[in-house]
């Protein structure tokens, strides 16, 4: 990783200046330079669709979004990197509540939005623990012995719901300011059902920042919520496993995996 931030050709192409600030959060990869955010591509295909979804988005009362920066070229790519606009606010992970319903208001705007074709040739760990989650037959690929894994496995029950695109990874990239709406950023993109995504929210909020498992009870009237908490947590702890990470956070998890299995129980 570059500490020195983006290169000076690149900042100049997406017309960013001033001096690199690295910004906290993701992989430590982004950097500020005056009005504009910049991070390495990690996808081109990917970054291309998503600029362009999110240009042609309407404004929205409910949210704001950090849009695209096209380069001077007319690609949204420079050198390797893409660019945004910055936008004010800080992410506030405690307030899991309302973070899922911003997520739900983006889900809204991007209902219409055509299955991209990059998802069927996308291979991270983030992409194998989404598939694991959801798949019949698990993704290839070797997998580390997890009794906590392979114990929500066994919870999963067919949830046969509408798919979409949507925000994968939402409780982190909400940014909150006072006196202005909620800002979306940092888009991974799923094709899933919406209640999917919020559940993820409500498993990182809870395995991570102290979240109370009342947060599961204010939002069980989402479709099939509890098979999605299900796969919530398979695709964290999925994903987890295939990045080849030390050590699955098993203290963790094991709470909110105990939480979450009482629920499937009880529900017939």
């Amino acid at each position: 990783m570059d500490d020195l931030g983006p290169p000076r050709a690149v900042r100049a192409a997406f017309g960013a200046e001033g001096d690199p600030v690295r910004l906290p959060g993701g992989k430590g990869g982004t950097w500020r330079v005056g009005d504009v955010v910049l991070k390495p591509s990690e996808g081109d295909d990917e970054v291309r669709w998503r600029a362009e979804v999110l240009t042609a988005l309407p404004a929205s009362p409910h949210l704001r979004i950090a849009r695209p920066v096209r380069a001077a070229g007319g690609d949204w790519l420079a050198g390797g990197w893409e660019a945004t606009e910055a936008v004010a606010g800080h992410p506030d992970q405690r307030r899991v509540d309302d973070v899922i319903r911003v997520g739900a208001a983006f889900h809204e705007l991007v209902a219409a939005v055509p299955r991209p074709a990059f998802l069927d040739t996308r291979h991270d760990p983030w992409a194998y623990g989404e598939r694991l989650a959801f798949s019949e037959v698990p993704p290839p690929g070797p997998r580390r012995p997890s009794r906590l894994l392979d114990k929500l496995l066994a919870l999963r029950r067919p949830a046969a719901l509408p798919e979409q695109i949507v925000h994968g990874d939402l409780l982190g990239n909400v940014l909150f300011s006072d006196g202005l709406p909620p800002a979306v950023i940092d888009w991974p993109a799923y094709w899933r059902p919406p209640s999917w995504a919020a559940a993820v929210a409500a498993v990182d909020a809870m395995v991570w920042h102290g979240t109370g498992p009342g947060v599961i009870g204010r939002w069980a009237h989402l479709p099939r919520w509890e098979q999605m908490l299900v796969r919530a947590a398979i695709y964290r702890l999925g994903t987890w496993d295939a990045a080849g990470w030390p050590q699955e956070p098993e203290d963790a998890y094991r709470p909110v995996v105990a939480t979450i299995t009482g629920l499937v129980v009880r529900t017939p």
